[in-house]
């Protein structure tokens, strides 16, 4: 008698848990699973035309780099000492908020002719940037210039005095692109606002998810 009541109350207990688990877990995980289902609206601001520049490491840079993955791109000119750095920075933590993700990250100077290999490699350095994962981007100015103001859209407009040893003003862009794994730009993202940035490493990371070589 006493065993049939103990078979029971546990029958009776392992019935509460199944109800119990079918009343929360549902309501836990779906929405979950619904938000991370959810596809971003990602912008198509045109593809990028075949190009051929030079990396930090002077090796040959071209669209070939960007093909297959995201790619997150910003704009710099390491003599800048105002929203460079602090552009460079915000790059640096996403790179480090990416890690173990497929993406990659590219940094084309606005002021290619000072902008050498080395000076470059030293800027990259400062900001311990992955060579990996991270490219710094110069070359000849004709071949900059209109990737960078073309389907890029940013300025490479130099303002203020230009003389020897000064440092140039050049009133680029303080945003971030978005590539995708063809060659098209899904989206510009203001460096400035906290939320942009977080929307662009969730549409990047949904980009790797969904875009295969």
């Amino acid at each position: 008698m006493v065993r049939a009541v103990a078979i029971a109350g546990r029958k009776l207990l392992l019935g509460m848990l199944a109800v119990l688990v079918l009343a929360v877990v549902p309501g836990i995980f779906i929405p979950s699973l619904m938000c991370r289902g959810d596809a971003p609206h990602l912008d198509d601001l045109g593809a990028l035309p075949h190009f051929q520049l030079v990396d930090e490491r002077g090796a040959t840079f071209t669209d070939d780099a960007l093909r297959g993955h995201p790619t997150i791109v910003s704009f710099l000119f390491t003599r800048c000492d105002t929203i460079c750095p602090v552009t460079t920075a915000k790059m640096r933590r996403i790179q480090e908020e990416t890690f173990g993700d497929p993406i990659k990250l590219a940094s084309f100077s606005v002021d290619p002719t000072y902008d050498t290999p080395a000076r470059l490699t030293e800027y990259a350095k400062r900001f311990s940037a992955d060579p990996e994962r991270w490219r710094f981007v110069t070359g000849p100015v004709d071949r900059v210039q209109p990737l960078l103001e073309g389907p890029f859209m940013t300025s490479m407009q130099r303002e203020g005095s230009d003389r020897p040893g000064a440092v140039p003003n050049i009133a680029h862009g303080g945003y971030f692109m978005l590539v995708d794994g063809t060659l098209r730009i899904r989206g510009a993202y203001d460096s400035s606002d906290i939320h942009r940035l977080d929307d662009l490493v969730r549409d990047a990371r949904y980009l790797a998810r969904t875009q295969s070589k």
